[in-house]
């Protein structure tokens, strides 16, 4: 047997509609479970399901006495060891975004990795500062506490007598610790309460291409931030919208008094790095644990810095004092809640966004799964242990993460490593790091935002495969550099909101046909080979019905089927009242083609090609079939009848996930409006849910029958075919004119039912308005 013989397939069972398939298969009897139930249910207590939870909220419990120290200890040595060392100069650097001491950014660096280690779900993100969560703190630092406030008498005076002013950087940086600490602890809040009410698919609505472009904004807004502490250029700290914009202005302005000495260390710093990190990525396969060139350049400039006294010769700024040891916690200061909680609501959920994303990148890599809520709540604790000790906003780190499972980590031990490095940092050796240039850590901060900035070369690609992305990207980025990141990302979740209801209010749509001998049915203006069943047309709507986009079904059914059953109803109606007053003064005969006049008549029978009562605009284009009327006059009389060439439409729901109320209503009007002028409706192929809908909203009846839906389309269209196999495909409208003849004029017209052609919107409008 050939395989193409092998893979054909044939089956023999009856035309199965809705009711019939219920007789055949029984179904099962879902009884939902009371209130009580539910409650009795979450309430009770064992000791293996107080064991499970307290393993769920703390999974070091359940994942240490596992660990396979023979086989993992020295990579997570490693891998520890190399990450600590990026950690801490990360820190450094990121405190500059932050608007804080150096020194804390080494305690950033190390209490939320003790944290994470007891509450994570991740095997290898290493916690602490991201570039984008830090330059938003440092936004609202700023913010709260501008240099403006700060201002001192100076011992100089100015070029007209004037006083100087100086800042008061030792009180200013204190307030600014206070600030930051705060909102450390307001977004610890927060998180921990988005993890308890279990409500982590808030960060499901960030997109990945909004992330995309709200990231790389950001990478922008760091850049210019590093970009004037590389030139040692000081600016007034502009916040708000456009706010990136003023600052570039400023800085171009004041480019003359760039510092010569911190420009060029920078210059040489970020050429260096960015040389050597692209060594690393060339060659990752080759080079079994990536060069830490930010560790060799610090050595040596710190060195050189003070070797050569930069400071005092050449007016440098250098990091300065980095105290010893580890300060005593402090409480928030819980008056600053009400003012920083729209900074802290974006803070919070950008940094849990990102980190779950980086954190599932790697657990689909190494096949374990990260819990989302669990994530809030290790986030969230770690955050608020961290403003204890000074610490501002951590997340995760893409770069750190990267070390550390590129250098073979395979659990949160090494984490453990990676804070020794750091504790031994705080401890010991952040003293000597005291003569390095802030333009060192600058370009070391820009040399890591590549990646960022590389995302821009996603937008080709998603622009091919799909535009609205590409679009809610370009949007997002846009946005959150002009309008500030904070607005920013509120303008990139409403934009992206608003395409998902412009794509559910107009979806697509399709008239099917089928494939020849088969049972499959595609759309016609996509395959050649594809017909349309004669006599039936399949129409597909492929999104929920709702209120939003039920006029647009109405639109593109009347397109798809050519004519608008109002419309066909009411002229059919007019054009029977007046033959029936033609055939009781016995004037009209019929024949197979139409009514033939006998004599002459008045011209009663006229009626004009418009429709009086419909305008042109408004009006679906019909085909026309004309009624002659043979008149013994010299002026010929017509009656225009649109024509009808269908006997059958079936509905194809099958991506119709869910109904409301008004499109069920709806629905139950189209119905009763195609059956009117004898076109069968039928359904074919929907969810099981969209029944139930259909039978709580009422919607079948004696004249809508449930045996009108069919599980499949093919089902549907052999049930039309075998109903209408021994009748003729035209136009019902002869029909009647027959029986208007054979019955003398006593067949009674049926009045048009102005409440059938309300729509569930209208008529809901006019009972508020009774």
């Amino acid at each position: 047997m050939s395989r193409q013989e092998f893979m054909n397939y044939m089956v023999a069972r009856p035309v199965y509609s809705e009711p019939s398939f219920e007789a055949d298969n029984e179904k099962n009897i879902i009884v939902p479970k009371s209130l009580r139930e539910r409650l009795k249910n979450t309430c009770s207590c064992s000791t293996k399901k107080a064991l499970t939870a307290v393993k769920s909220v703390v999974p070091v419990i359940n994942w240490l006495p596992k660990y396979r120290v023979k086989e993992w200890l020295p990579s997570d040595v490693i891998s520890g060891l190399s990450t600590g060392l990026v950690a801490t100069l990360q820190g450094l650097a990121f405190a500059l975004l932050a608007s804080v001491p150096a020194a804390y950014g080494l305690y950033s660096s190390f209490f939320p990795l003790l944290t994470y280690f007891i509450l994570g779900t991740s095997k290898h993100l290493s916690a602490g500062p991201f570039p984008v969560t830090s330059l938003m703190v440092g936004i609202y630092v700023q913010s709260a506490v501008p240099d403006s406030n700060y201002l001192v008498p100076g011992n100089a005076t100015g070029p007209n007598g004037t006083i100087a002013y100086t800042v008061n950087t030792a009180a200013r940086d204190t307030d600014r610790v206070t600030v930051a600490l705060t909102l450390s602890y307001l977004c610890g809040i927060l998180q921990l309460m988005y993890g308890i009410l279990q409500i982590g698919f808030i960060a499901r609505y960030l997109s990945a291409p909004l992330v995309g472009g709200f990231t790389t904004a950001a990478a922008f807004q760091v850049f210019v931030t590093q970009f004037k502490t590389l030139l040692n250029v000081s600016t007034k700290n502009y916040n708000g919208i456009l706010s990136i914009v003023y600052t570039l202005i400023e800085i171009f302005q004041r480019i003359g008094t760039t510092n010569i000495a911190d420009l060029i260390a920078g210059l040489l710093t970020l050429i260096i790095c960015s040389a050597v990190k692209e060594i690393n990525d060339r060659f990752k396969h080759k080079i079994p644990v990536p060069i830490p060139i930010e560790i060799f350049v610090t050595i040596v400039a710190t060195g050189v810095s003070y070797g050569v006294n930069l400071e005092k010769k050449y007016n440098a700024a250098i990091v300065k004092h980095i105290p010893r040891g580890f300060l005593p916690p402090r409480p928030p200061t819980v008056t600053m809640f009400s003012d920083m909680i729209g900074a802290a609501f974006s803070l919070s959920i950008v940094g849990y966004a990102v980190a779950v994303s980086v954190g599932k990148v790697y657990a689909t890599k190494h096949d374990y799964t990260v819990d989302g809520n669990q994530e809030l709540i290790a986030f969230g604790l770690t955050n608020i242990v961290g403003g204890a000790f000074s610490c501002f906003f951590a997340t995760t780190a893409l770069s750190r993460t990267a070390v550390q499972e590129s250098t073979g980590g395979k659990t949160q031990v090494a984490s453990m490593f990676c804070a020794g490095v750091v504790f031994i940092a705080i401890v010991a050796v952040g003293s000597l790091l005291e003569p390095l240039q802030k333009s060192v850590l600058a370009a070391i901060v820009i040399a890591n935002l590549k990646g960022m900035f590389w995302q821009v070369f996603d937008v080709p690609v998603l622009w091919r495969q799909n535009k609205i992305d590409a679009v809610i990207w370009v949007v997002t980025c846009i946005a959150s550099i002009l309008l500030g990141l904070d607005l920013g990302l509120l303008a990139g979740i409403g934009f992206a909101l608003i395409t998902v209801v412009i794509r559910a209010q107009f979806p697509t749509t399709a008239t099917l046909g089928s494939a020849p001998s088969t049972d499959v049915y595609k759309n016609i203006k996509r395959y050649k080979t594809v017909l349309e069943p004669e006599g039936i047309k399949i129409f597909r709507f492929s999104c929920p019905m709702f209120f939003g986009n039920i006029d647009f079904f109405k639109d593109k059914l009347k397109k798809a089927v050519g004519f608008d059953a109002v419309r066909v109803y009411n002229k059919r109606t007019k054009a029977l009242r007046k033959i029936k007053k033609l055939i009781k003064k016995g004037q009209l005969r019929t024949t197979k083609n139409g009514v033939l006049a006998e004599v002459g008549i008045d011209n009663e029978g006229y009626e004009t090609e418009e429709d009086i009562e419909e305008s042109e605009e408004n009006r679906v284009p019909t085909k026309e079939v004309e009624v002659q009327v043979d008149w013994n006059s010299n002026i010929p009389v017509k009656v225009a009848v649109p024509q009808v060439s269908i006997h059958s439409l079936i509905f194809d729901f099958s991506a119709v996930s869910f109904m409301d109320v008004v499109a069920v209503r709806s629905l139950q009007v189209i119905f009763k409006e195609f059956t009117r002028i004898d076109v069968n409706v039928y359904v074919g192929g929907y969810e099981d849910h969209v029944i139930e809908k259909l039978e709580s909203c009422n919607f079948f009846n004696d004249k809508i029958k449930k045996d009108n839906c069919f599980v499949t389309v093919h089902d549907a269209v052999l049930h039309s075919q075998n109903q209408n196999m021994y009748k003729d495909i035209q136009d019902p409208f002869f029909e009647k004119i027959s029986l208007l003849q054979e019955s003398k004029g006593e067949y009674e017209i049926p009045e048009d039912d102005l409440e059938d052609r309300l729509d569930a919107q209208d008529e809901a409008l006019r009972r508020l308005a009774s």
